[in-house]
């Protein structure tokens, strides 16, 4: 993203009246009988010239943008001198006559460029780029282009589009409606006043205290629009009427009058054109602007136009800068600046548009060659109908041909831009039903399997394109947001969520993690803000024009949500890579980023930042609809070196895995990517990928999250109409942690809080995470081995993170695991207590009313035993339904080989209407039953009616191996593992009646 503050495109105007009649040569500088001022027609050069290197990209006259300050102080004193002028005169204001002027002389050179525009993007623009012009045409002939560009600068989502023909078409809308308000306000004034018995002194007294107060006003808007939206700032008008303000109290107050001597006034004309020239060479695109920094140009104009003012006796300084600027260059350069800026920024973009980025030194040659057009529509457009005695005599022709003007290119703008859309075609949604299915591996984006896209047009087409976002309303928050709205999707009800969390590189794959989310059951929660760097990094937002502290803002209160609402499933993180080429930096704000996520034990996934092309695809593929391969674009710019995936792919990043979809759609072995793929328009913009892309990728992408290990294989009812829902063989290198995905330890001797010590009961190790004490073979096993050190034992305890295993309603769930108990008996084995066991969801979130929320012993074992039982825990403490503290159990079932084989646990909760149990199974075979009959229906509601958690451990000591004749002692060995196979969990549908 850039960090530009100050928006690229400032084309600057001015709309001065110019001379009526000039003076001879050699005939003393003062104004005329009309005001005229040849010092100002000197300084309009000025500032077209900064105008004109800026957009020629002049080295080190980046601040050239300055010119529009000049422009807009130079018209506010004009007018406003005028005005007032025939005002105090007359006593009134001819609103008529006044407009009509307006119309006769800038109108129809504007209407000339604007036809020429509208007709030259035929040839010169892609006919995406060439209906965008058309509307730039319509809202430039009705004078509200500024508006429209704020609506593009401040929509992030309309990022990425090239510069418009008429973007300099902003600052004549601003002036034009600063005239379209000043003249009928003051006229209104002057209706009030004009038999005040001194009318001069009441006009001028009048209008300059409402131009003071809409001069401070305007200034305090400036600015806080400054601080919000540097496009508003830029290019709104209210924030631009102080400049126009300044102009006009220097036309009202009695400057002439001021006591001073004369060499004052001569350096504070130097002084004011020599700021200007300053803030030209200092000023550049990360000057916060307007704001604060507005303040010299517009202040060092008005200096320079003070200077130029006659004192009392009617005389100019001699010596002063209103000398340079009266010279015969500056003053021709000033007459032709109107028609130079209106020629010179479009000659510049459509050529660029045509033949692709100019260096500086062909812009300053365009620029110039612009002057020819310029010239011509000064000499044969401007001057003749400014001078037409025809046209002045009455104001209603000056009206109708400015009427006409206008009336023109707008209904040109509709010819050629319905012809246009005629073109593209219908920019309709995409039905994404109708698309074929996309390839879940191997080099091809779509399914070889599936009916490909025959030949036609791509999809989406460009104009489709460019409105082809994922469907996630407002949720994908905007640059002033500072926290996300509630966002889930999916199955809104599940326990069960993946979690999107970044910028729009992320928000792309919203419809593809929503699908996943939704074959599984699950809810999408979105967490997305616009331009905003998901690793901790200070940046500047383009559309804020200043550091982006909202984002700072929402990145903290994101990472607050996550971790004091409910653990996700899943979290997938994805940001763009080119916030910093600092790559030491970038990888220290991930860290800062993902440190709180890791401390959540919840699964995370770094996606890849897919390619970025950086130039308009759906516009170049508008113009290239038979060649669309045209469009392809650099792969080494595209794709920057990310150094996060490098730290995940070494190791670096526990608890952080990284998958990437960029091996399809842009691959290493070309030098280019594509900007389609067999049939597939894979962008929206110039960054970001269209949400049909997105959506043929979801089957990849779900390969991808399930081979990492982060989300759980989706699977089909088999034959016996058991759905597997959880399933861990262990496989893994020897030594290594069981899955992250889907264990985490239990550490210490009690849950945090500690709400019943020594586990509750009263067994004597430490569960640890060591891998001493959990660890994978390698052969295919989980070992959960306690050990002793120094007389301190330490033994591991691992849950499931799932927590909501349940049967769906009228079914079935069954629990299994394969299991070898340690191998060791008689006072070796005193106080080994091997566990497989499961509790309810509600202890996850802090509850201690155990048994009621039911405790299911799938196995357990003590001391070496050669037998293994089974129980249920619920209701009250003391007795109760379950007769605690003993629970309803199995009792002994032996088991001679159950330490030195694996043998299969099972527990089935069996919610089959009017017949609800839990049944018992050793190797297949069931050896016990618990019924809902045998207990009230509250008890077995609050024991089996919600989702449970699996647990897996090795206890030393306690009080049931206790009660059975075992305590820990110094023949009791350690080392030996119980050793897990697999555990898994299905479930099976009410049978149908």
């Amino acid at each position: 993203m850039s960090s530009t503050v100050v928006p690229d495109l400032r084309p600057e105007t001015y709309t001065i009246p110019g001379p009526p009649a000039r003076p001879a040569a050699g005939q003393r500088r003062k104004p005329d009988a009309k005001g005229f001022r040849p010092d100002i027609e000197g300084l309009r050069a000025v500032a077209v010239l900064a105008v004109l290197a800026f957009h020629a990209s002049v080295p080190g006259l980046a601040g050239g943008f300055v010119g529009v300050d000049v422009f807009f102080v130079i018209s506010g004193y004009l007018i406003t001198s005028l005005l007032v002028r025939e005002a105090v005169t007359t006593g009134r204001i001819r609103l008529g006559e006044f407009f009509s002027r307006r119309a006769r002389r800038l109108l129809p050179s504007a209407a000339l460029v604007l036809g020429a525009v509208a007709l030259a993007g035929v040839w010169l623009t892609v006919p995406l780029r060439r209906t965008d012009l058309e509307y730039d045409v319509l809202a430039s002939a009705l004078s509200v282009a500024n508006w429209r560009f704020v609506a593009q600068q401040t929509d992030y989502l309309a990022a990425g589009r090239e510069h418009s023909p008429l973007l300099h078409f902003w600052s004549l809308a601003v002036e034009e409606q600063f005239y379209l308000a000043w003249a009928p306000l003051l006229a209104l004034i002057v209706f009030f006043v004009a038999r005040a018995a001194r009318r001069g002194r009441a006009v001028r007294s009048t209008v300059a205290v409402l131009a003071g107060v809409l001069t401070v006003g305007s200034f305090g808007l400036s600015l806080y629009w400054t601080h919000g939206s540097v496009s508003l700032a830029y290019l709104g008008t209210p924030s631009r009427v102080w400049q126009f303000g300044v102009g006009a109290l220097l036309a009202l107050l009695p400057w002439h009058r001021l006591p001073g001597p004369r060499p004052l006034r001569v350096l504070a004309g130097w002084a004011g054109l020599l700021a200007i020239g300053a803030c030209v060479l200092g000023y550049d695109a990360g000057t916060p602007y307007p704001g604060y920094a507005a303040l010299v140009p517009t202040l060092a104009t008005a200096a320079v136009i003070l200077a130029g003012t006659p004192d009392r006796s009617g005389a100019a300084a001699a010596s002063g800068v209103d000398r340079l600027l009266s010279a015969r260059a500056p003053r021709a350069v000033g007459r032709l600046s109107y028609n130079l800026y209106l020629w010179h920024w479009p000659v510049l973009v459509l050529v660029e548009a045509r033949f692709g980025a100019l260096d500086w030194p062909v812009k300053v040659a365009l620029t110039a060659a612009a002057a020819l057009p310029a010239l011509a529509a000064l000499h044969w457009i401007e001057q003749p109908l400014r001078r037409s005695r025809i046209l002045s005599e009455l104001p209603r022709r000056g009206l109708s041909l400015g009427l006409a003007a206008v009336i023109v290119p707008v209904v040109l703008a509709l010819v050629v831009g319905t012809g246009t859309l005629r073109l593209l075609g219908p920019a309709g949604p995409v039905d994404t039903l109708g698309l074929p299915p996309g390839a879940s591996d191997g080099t091809s984006l779509l399914a070889k399997t599936g009916a490909p896209l025959k030949g036609g047009p791509v999809v989406p087409d460009a104009a489709q394109a460019r409105k082809d976002f994922p469907p996630d309303g407002e949720c994908e928050v905007p640059p002033t947001a500072v926290s996300s709205p509630s966002c889930l999707f999916g199955a809104t009800a599940s326990p069960d969520r993946i979690v999107l969390l970044g910028d729009s590189h992320a928000g792309q794959w919203f419809s593809p993690l929503l699908a996943v989310a939704a074959e599984r059951q699950w809810a999408l929660e979105e967490l997305v803000k616009q331009g905003c760097p998901l690793p901790e990094l200070t940046v500047t937002n383009p559309q804020l024009g200043r550091t982006y502290r909202e984002c700072d803002t929402w990145r903290a209160a994101a990472l607050t949500r996550l971790q004091q609402g409910p653990k996700p499933r899943l979290i997938v993180v994805s940001s763009l890579n080119r916030y910093t080429a600092d790559q030491q930096l970038l990888l220290a704000g991930w860290e800062k980023t993902l440190q709180p996520l890791r401390a959540l034990g919840v699964p995370i996934v770094y996606l890849q930042d897919t390619p970025v092309p950086g130039t308009d695809i759906p516009a170049c593929v508008s113009g290239h609809t038979e060649d669309p391969s045209a469009c392809a674009f650099d792969r080494e710019q595209a794709q920057w070196p990310d150094p996060l995936a490098q730290a995940i792919a070494a190791g670096r990043m526990p608890g952080v895995q990284s998958v990437q979809v960029n091996s399809v759609i842009c691959p290493a072995t070309a030098r280019s990517c594509p900007a389609v793929l067999e049939r597939i328009l894979l962008y929206r913009d110039d960054a970001h990928l269209t949400n049909v892309a997105a959506v043929v990728l979801t089957p990849r992408l779900e390969r991808l999250l399930t081979e990492s290990g982060a989300l759980p294989a989706r699977t089909a009812p088999g034959a016996d109409g058991w759905t597997q829902v959880l399933r861990d063989d262990f496989d893994g290198p020897a030594g290594s942690r069981p899955s992250a995905v889907n264990w985490q330890y239990d550490l210490g001797t009690c849950y945090p809080g500690c709400p019943a010590a020594q586990w509750g009961t009263g067994e004597i190790e430490t569960m640890t995470d060591s891998t001493a004490n959990v660890r994978l073979d390698g052969k295919g096993a989980l070992e959960i081995v306690p050990t002793r050190e120094n007389g301190q034992w330490s033994s591991g305890r691992i849950e499931t993170r799932r927590s909501d295993l349940a049967p769906p309603p009228g079914g079935v769930m069954r629990i299994e695991a394969s299991i070898a108990l340690p191998d060791v008996t008689g006072p070796a084995a005193a106080g080994y207590w091997p566990a497989f066991w499961t509790l309810g969801a509600g202890l996850r979130d802090g509850y201690t009313g155990w048994p009621a929320i039911g405790e299911l012993d799938v196995m357990e074992n003590v001391n070496g035993r050669d037998s293994v039982f089974g129980t249920m825990h619920c209701g009250t403490l003391d007795g109760g339904p379950c007769r605690e503290p003993k629970g309803l159990g199995s009792g002994d079932q032996p088991c001679t080989d159950c330490r030195t084989s694996f043998h299969t646990y099972a527990v089935e909760v069996d919610f089959t209407a009017g017949a609800e149990q839990v049944r018992w199974y050793l190797d297949g075979r069931e050896h016990h039953r618990v019924t809902a009959a045998q207990m009230d229906a509250a008890s077995w509601d609050r024991a089996v009616h919600h989702g449970l958690f699996l647990i897996l451990n090795v206890a030393v000591g306690g009080n049931l191996p206790a009660a059975l004749g075992g305590t820990p002692g110094p023949a009791t060995e350690p080392g030996h593992p119980m050793r897990v196979q697999y555990v898994a969990v299905s479930t099976k549908a009410a049978a149908r009646s």
